[in-house]
C-alpha cells in the first residue's frame, strides 16, 4: 500500500542521510524500521508518510495513511476526547462539523486503546506516555488503511507497551499495514515481518525480520556486540537479544533468563523456534 523506489534524502548538498532505499508497506503486514539515534529513521517514516518530500526517488501511497508522532504539542486546551475526534476529520465536507457516527468511532478507539477512562482530561496535562496513547486512538478513529508509528511505545510502561504492541498485531491482523520505528529488536522480532535497518547513507538492508534481524546485524547496527537467545516463556519459546554489557552482565545472564515479551498475545505469525544464525 506504500511503494518506495530509490528513496533519498539530504539536508544539505554533501549530507545524504540514506540513498537508494526501495521498501514496502504492505496490507496485513508490520514493517519495523531499526537504527541508531540520528540514522533517519524519523525522515523515512516522514517520507512514507507523504509529510515530507525526498530529494530522489519516489513514495506512492494506494490507501490513507494515518501518521503517529513520536511527540506532540496542541496549541489549545484540547479534551483527550476532542482530540481522538479530530481523526475524524478527513471524512467531513468542508465546513462540516462531526456527528454521532464520528463520535461514536472516536469513542470506540478511545475504548480499544484502554484509555476511555482519560476522555475528560485535557491533553496537555498528560504525561508522554498518555499523548502518546491519545494519538494511537485519534489514527484509529480515522479509520485510515496504513499506520505509520514513530516509537509508538517509547514513553510507555510495560503494561502499555503490551497494550500498544497487541493491538498492533490485531490491526495487522486484521488487514492494515503497519509501519513503525523502534529500538527495541525484541518488539521488531516479536512484531515485524519485515524490517529496515539502516546503518549508514548507503547502507539501508531491507529484508524479512527473522532472517534480518540476527546477531550479527544488531551488533553491526548498533555497534555492541549482541547475542541471540530463545527463551521459553507462558507462550511457547522466543527469540531474544542479549547485548554484551561486560562481566556484571554476564553473571546476571548466567541466570534462567526471563521472557521479555511474555506479556504479549501471540503473534499472528508463529514464533521462531531457534535463533537466527
Amino acid at each position: 500500500m506504500i511503494e518506495a523506489r530509490g528513496l533519498g534524502h539530504r539536508y544539505t548538498k554533501d549530507r545524504w542521510i540514506f540513498r537508494g532505499v526501495d521498501v514496502t508497506a504492505a496490507e496485513g503486514r508490520v514493517l519495523a524500521v531499526l537504527g541508531p539515534n540520528g540514522r533517519g529513521k524519523s525522515t523515512l517514516l516522514r517520507l512514507l508518510a507523504g509529510l515530507a518530500a525526498p530529494t530522489e526517488g519516489t513514495v506512492t501511497a494506494s490507501a490513507p495513511v494515518a501518521y503517529v508522532p513520536q511527540s506532540h504539542s496542541a496549541a489549545f486546551a484540547y479534551s483527550v476526547a476532542d482530540m481522538v475526534l479530530m481523526g475524524r476529520t478527513r471524512h467531513l465536507k468542508a465546513y462540516g462539523t462531526p456527528g454521532r457516527r464520528d463520535r461514536e468511532l472516536a469513542a470506540q478507539a478511545l475504548e480499544r486503546v484502554g484509555i476511555t477512562h482519560m476522555a475528560d482530561r485535557s491533553y496537555a496535562e498528560l504525561s508522554g506516555g498518555e499523548q502518546q496513547m491519545t494519538l494511537i486512538a485519534r489514527a484509529l478513529a480515522a479509520q485510515c488503511r496504513v499506520m505509520v508509528l514513530d516509537e509508538p511505545v517509547s514513553a510507555l510502561d510495560l503494561r502499555n507497551q503490551a497494550r500498544v504492541l497487541t493491538l498492533l498485531q490485531e490491526l495487522a491482523a486484521a488487514g492494515l499495514g503497519i509501519v513503525l520505528t523502534t529500538h527495541h529488536p525484541d518488539h521488531a522480532l516479536h512484531l515485524a515481518d519485515d524490517a529496515v535497518l539502516v546503518l549508514g547513507p548507503d547502507d539501508v538492508r531491507v529484508g524479512p525480520a527473522a532472517g534480518l534481524l540476527d546477531a550479527e546485524a544488531l551488533g553491526e547496527l548498533y555497534g555492541l556486540p549482541v547475542s541471540t537467545a530463545v527463551v521459553d516463556g507462558p507462550r511457547g519459546p522466543r527469540v531474544t537479544v542479549v547485548p554484551d554489557l561486560g562481566p556484571a552482565r554476564t553473571a546476571v545472564a548466567s541466570a534462567p533468563a526471563p521472557d521479555p515479551v511474555s506479556v504479549l498475545a501471540p503473534d499472528p505469525v508463529s514464533a521462531p523456534q531457534e535463533a537466527p544464525a
